[in-house]
């Protein structure tokens, strides 16, 4: 009998499907441990949730992921397999993160606050480190209607314009755990204040009226600073919204001097705070 005839005889088949069938249970047996480590992890970080619950501490711990991440990298430094191991890692980060957001911020978080203070992007960013979904309230109306906001202010004046808001945010409320960046103006109506409140913690990120004018001076998609974008018309339109950011915020955020992670600490942290004062 020739080789190949070998190769294909039932006996040499029968040992191949054994040898198999040894790897898928070796393999069955690796994925049983790994649920087994998964699941004491996911306890371990249920305790994370208590304490940062009690203590009122942030979220995201970046130094603590690194020191870890690090760990596991020289311990399988130089595997074949290293990217594809790491990458799994990642993903088991993020659902913890998903995990504690979702125990720590049942609850929307909005963002109100002067244009320019930083909403669209504290937005962007805390939904990578919280691993919650962000929504934008003016990107949602630029993607209904197919134009600019100076177009629609232009076209239909500023009334439509907040019908518009309004109506964004009662398609958002029903949802939970979004961080929702509100519009400029979102804090001008009663009713868009009670559906925030009634829905979530509503922030208020602040600025100086210099920074925002740092932070604008080259947009030309701000149709209420139109052929007036200086520091004393920013001023004087701050201030004519100042009161109404006030009451509507559970609590206040600045932004001036802080880099965006360090703002995103800040939020969370009094965020933290607000909601066991009012269990409390």
């Amino acid at each position: 009998m020739n080789d190949e005839g070998k190769n294909n005889s039932p006996e040499s088949l029968n040992e191949d499907r054994l040898v198999l069938e040894d790897i898928r249970t070796r393999i069955a047996e690796c994925d049983l441990d790994i649920a087994d480590a998964l699941t004491r992890r996911m306890d371990c970080v249920e305790e994370i949730i208590s304490y940062k619950k009690k203590h009122g501490m942030i979220i995201f711990q970046g130094d603590q992921e690194k020191k870890q991440r690090h760990i596991l990298s020289a311990a399988i430094a130089g595997h074949k397999h290293e990217d594809a191991i790491l990458g799994v890692y990642r993903e088991i980060i993020k659902s913890s993160r998903r995990i504690q957001a979702k125990s720590l911020f049942p609850k929307n978080i909005f963002l109100v606050g002067f244009m320019g203070a930083g909403k669209t992007t504290v937005s962007g960013r805390l939904s990578t480190l919280l691993e919650m979904e962000e929504v934008d309230t003016d990107r949602m109306i630029v993607n209904w209607t197919g134009l600019p906001i100076k177009d629609i202010f232009a076209q239909y004046g500023e009334e439509y314009f907040r019908d518009l808001e309004t109506t964004t945010l009662r398609s958002l409320v029903p949802r939970k755990q979004l961080i929702i960046s509100c519009g400029g103006g979102m804090t001008l109506r009663r009713e868009n204040v009670d559906l925030m409140r009634d829905n979530g913690v509503v922030v208020w990120l602040t600025a100086t009226p210099e920074t925002v004018y740092e932070r604008v001076h080259l947009d030309q998609d701000r149709p209420l600073l139109n052929g007036r974008m200086n520091v004393p018309a920013i001023r004087e339109l701050m201030e004519s919204r100042e009161e109404r950011y006030r009451n509507a915020a559970d609590v206040s955020v600045p932004t001036d001097g802080l880099t965006i992670l360090e703002i995103c600490e800040l939020l969370t942290k009094r965020v933290l705070e607000f909601q066991n004062s009012s269990a409390g």
